[in-house]
């Protein structure tokens, strides 16, 4: 598998981000809390996921989906239309809530907690796709190795959460052994171990003197398309890596000024977004690319 990549996208709303719902700085301190006060327009994420399922059909890509499972119920018919054009449903938690706090990196919930929310998430999800849900990304990217452990244990054969970068570190982990190509974690942690049956597919990075995180989301929309590509093209000489976006990130619509601590997080998104994702996905056109769960089902 040297040498191929996974298009990855991540299905969440403009709310869904921390710094509105579900974080200990948030607005609200939960998904529901949000609904049971927002009266206006929240969704901003129908429209580019049509557009989003669009662009992978013009590129040919079977792309897997990181879906939060509240989607299904606030925004009817839509995750049924993303596992209809054939691409693979994986889950983005139960409402997008950070699992660890984002600074002391200490967990915000038990075992028992994660377990009974993650579960009820993927049978939401595998529900509405008809199909098993055997893959998970963390809200945020904010890991635990504990959480890797109770993933396996309800199901799940993979995560693909854990960023190696010199700028960043949303882990409980020092993640020295941790590159960017795939790997079976230690139990309880998610540095590098032996033969075991979950994956961890961490994301790309470009390193020069430091590592800079080179997947997409974020970094796409504010370092540009130039630093991806040379992060994807340097990580996969590695191995196998990732790319993602999520559909509000070339969402042309205002959206509403809520939130604490990131104001100008959407500074940057809609037409030119898109442009710099089509660019990479042209740009990596004569790669091979597979979606986690089949990569997953060859194991490594």
């Amino acid at each position: 598998m040297r040498g191929s990549f996974s298009v990855t996208v991540d299905i969440e709303d403009w709310y869904h981000i921390p710094s509105v719902c579900s974080s200990p700085y948030a607005v609200y301190r939960t998904v529901n809390e949000f609904f049971d006060k927002w009266g206006d327009r929240y969704d901003y994420l129908t429209e580019p996921t049509k557009r989003s399922l669009d662009i992978l059909d013009e590129f040919n890509i079977t792309a897997t989906f990181f879906v939060v499972a509240d989607i299904v119920e606030h925004y009817p018919g839509l995750v049924e239309s993303i596992a209809e054009r054939g691409h693979e449903i994986a889950c983005h938690g139960l409402h997008h809530a950070c699992k660890i706090d984002p600074e002391t990196k200490e967990r915000l919930m038990s075992n028992e907690e994660f377990e009974q929310k993650t579960l009820l998430a993927k049978k939401i999800l595998e529900k509405v796709s008809g199909e098993k849900v055997v893959g998970y990304r963390a809200p945020n990217a904010f890991v635990g190795g504990w959480m890797l452990d109770s993933l396996e244990n309800i199901g799940f054969k993979y995560d693909s959460s854990v960023s190696v970068n010199s700028l960043y570190n949303k882990t409980d982990s020092s993640l020295k052994t941790v590159s960017s190509f795939p790997y079976y974690p230690i139990e309880k942690g998610l540095e590098v171990g032996d033969d075991r049956n979950f994956i961890e597919f961490p994301w790309a990075y470009y390193q020069n003197v430091l590592k800079i995180p080179a997947s997409g989301g974020p970094i796409l929309r504010f370092l540009g398309a130039p630093l991806v590509l040379n992060g994807l093209i340097q990580s996969l000489k590695r191995g196998h890596t990732i790319f993602y976006f999520h559909p509000i990130d070339i969402s042309c619509t205002k959206f509403p000024s809520v939130g604490n601590n990131r104001p100008f997080y959407w500074c940057m998104k809609g037409k030119l977004v898109e442009h710099r994702i089509r660019h990479v996905l042209k740009s990596m056109s004569d790669v091979k690319k597979v979606c986690l769960r089949d990569y997953q089902e060859d194991k490594l």
